[in-house]
């Protein structure tokens, strides 16, 4: 697991490193004269070396079944950016979103997230468990490309963006003692899924776009164990041997957005936009193994449902002029997780390991601003933005069918980040070069950081079908996330 972080350090290292020399060759006269000659092209290579990039994210899992930050700049506003959505990272928050990025973009980042899960029993026996670690590792992580067409060298096409993004929006990776309490119930369980969305967003006018994509969630060898996973000690005929129920398998989802910016200042930048989502449901098929002690009894295989998902968001810019803008903005989700019924394992043997889930429809709200000086007199050359937020999400989860692998307990979340983007003859970290003639160096750098600061509200679970769950339950998370921008 440490390899893969030391990996996604390498990549962030070798894009830098690919971006120092293309700035030498442009120093040198000839080199020159041949990227004017060959700058389309030159992009096009870009852009392809941005999918490169892209396909082979050192990617981490996510501590809750839903992991919402995706990006820095949204993190940093308690995720409320499905109307801004005026980055790379419009690929997950809003699609439509993607017409109002220009040229070439490249946008990738991860994740370090901490905490832990407290349980206090009704017979007065305590337990704990973590995410992995003091640090959940590999770390969630994300990374997006996106193309205007037109700045490809299509002029016909300039009203189409396209995009490639990939992300973990779902998973779970948490663990517990062997001799917990509820050690019958859950030991330990992983669900590393990553999610490839392939998008396109159109730009009908000035004040309306559309988007549409593609969610396929499976599984990477690369990934942990390139499987989901549940361990538990067995009960009844099985009592005190080690069960692992595991599998992959892969499903497909979509995706629609619109984006309607019905006011615009007179430079033609919105103050007003709003931004509307649906993620269609998803069901991933998981085929796999039933083993006993380590040792194969049964094949195996489930189905996991992912929610469809409303998303409505609304954004205004009070301030937005060439020096400063300052943004609010209030979205509102509807994840109907009551599409997850069961979680029923099929045993090859004929049978049937009954997981009932019967989780229920929750809302979703969160708010965010953001504060920006463009150019400001104290950094020139810079654009620099300081956000902030607040996210509120109700437990799906009912106390029946809880399980202690999936931190379900509502949630307040607090976000603080900062953006800085490097321009022309600017210098970030004070060596590289922000900008360059050639199409083979960015117009600009940036860098984002967030820190969030997820307090769950105390649960006290009764009824429960496992007695042994029985009990209260309570839960924190801390999280800072940092994302790479490179604009070309």
């Amino acid at each position: 697991m440490r390899s893969l972080a030391i990996g996604y350090i390498l990549k962030s290292l070798l894009i830098v490193s690919i971006l120092l020399i293309a700035h030498k060759l442009e120093s040198d006269s000839s080199r020159t004269a041949l990227c004017k000659n060959y700058s389309m092209r030159n992009r096009r290579f870009l852009f392809a070396l941005g999918l490169i990039s892209l396909l082979c994210p050192s990617l981490g899992h996510a501590q809750a079944l839903r992991f919402q930050p995706q990006g820095a700049v949204a993190a940093g506003q308690g995720n409320a950016f499905a109307a801004q959505a005026d980055d790379a990272s419009a690929i997950h928050y809003n699609p439509a979103g993607l017409s109002q990025v220009d040229g070439v973009q490249v946008i990738t980042g991860t994740a370090l997230l901490g905490g832990s899960v407290k349980f206090n029993s009704q017979t007065g026996i305590d337990s704990r468990g973590d995410f992995g670690g003091s640090v959940a590792l590999p770390p969630p992580s994300h990374s997006y490309v996106s193309a205007n067409l037109g700045a490809l060298g299509w002029d016909s096409l300039s009203k189409v963006t396209v995009g490639l993004g990939l992300t973990s929006p779902f998973g779970l990776n948490i663990r517990y003692p062997l001799d917990g309490p509820f050690n019958t119930a859950v030991t330990s369980a992983a669900l590393p899924l990553i999610d490839i969305k392939p998008t396109l967003a159109y730009k009908l006018n000035d004040q309306l776009a559309i988007g549409v994509g593609a969610d396929i969630y499976t599984f990477a060898g690369f990934l942990g164990q390139g499987h989901a996973e549940q361990r538990q000690v067995g009960s009844g005929a099985l009592a005190g041997a080690s069960v692992e129920f595991n599998g992959n398998g892969t499903g497909a989802g979509a995706n629609l957005s619109l984006l309607y910016t019905p006011l615009r200042n007179s430079d033609g930048k919105p103050i007003a936009s709003v931004g509307l989502v649906y993620r269609t449901q998803a069901v991933v098929p998981l085929s796999g193994s039933f083993l006993v002690n380590g040792a194969k009894v049964a094949d195996a295989s489930t189905s996991l449902v992912l929610p469809q998902i409303f998303t409505g968001g609304i954004a205004i810019w009070p301030v937005r002029t060439s020096e400063r803008e300052w943004k609010l903005e209030v979205d509102v989700e509807y994840v109907e997780w009551k599409s997850n019924r069961n979680l029923d394992i099929h045993l090859s043997s004929g049978g049937v390991v009954p997981q009932p889930q019967q989780w229920k429809t929750v809302p979703v709200v969160a708010i965010g601003t953001e504060y920006k000086w463009l150019h400001p007199e104290w950094l020139p050359h810079w654009d620099v933005a300081v956000r902030s937020g607040y996210t509120h999400t109700e437990n799906p989860v009912p106390d029946m069918t809880f399980n202690p692998a999936i931190v379900s307990l509502s949630s307040n979340t607090l976000s603080l980040g900062a953006g800085f983007l490097c321009k022309g003859p600017g210098r970030f970290l004070g060596m590289v070069p922000c900008g360059g003639a050639s199409a083979l160096w960015p117009k600009a750098i940036g860098m984002d950081v967030a820190f969030q600061e997820w307090f769950y509200e105390p649960r006290t679970v009764t009824g429960n079908l496992n007695s042994t769950v029985n009990g209260a339950y309570h839960a924190f998370v801390h999280l800072g996330t940092f994302s790479f921008k490179f604009i070309f």
